[in-house]
């Protein structure tokens, strides 16, 4: 079973999200000799689970609390 992905990480800068292993930064465990996948959050900003289909599972609260800030 697969990891719940986490929507808003503390310190997405010190893991890899580019498998369901979350490696440290510094010590990428897929052997694949690319470098750090960086969370999307990183990329497209705190919602970007609100926009696109990413498969997830969000919590009802969660969804309500993103869709009523208005931002």
């Amino acid at each position: 079973m697969a990891k719940k992905f986490p929507l808003h990480p503390k310190h997405p800068e010190r893991i890899c999200w580019g498998c369901d292993k979350y490696c440290p930064a510094d010590s990428l465990g897929c052997g694949n000799g690319s470098g750090r996948t960086m969370h999307p959050a990183e990329m497209l900003g705190d919602d970007w689970y609100l926009y696109g289909d990413w498969g997830l599972e969000i919590p009802e609260a969660e969804a309500k609390k993103s869709a009523g800030d208005g931002s």
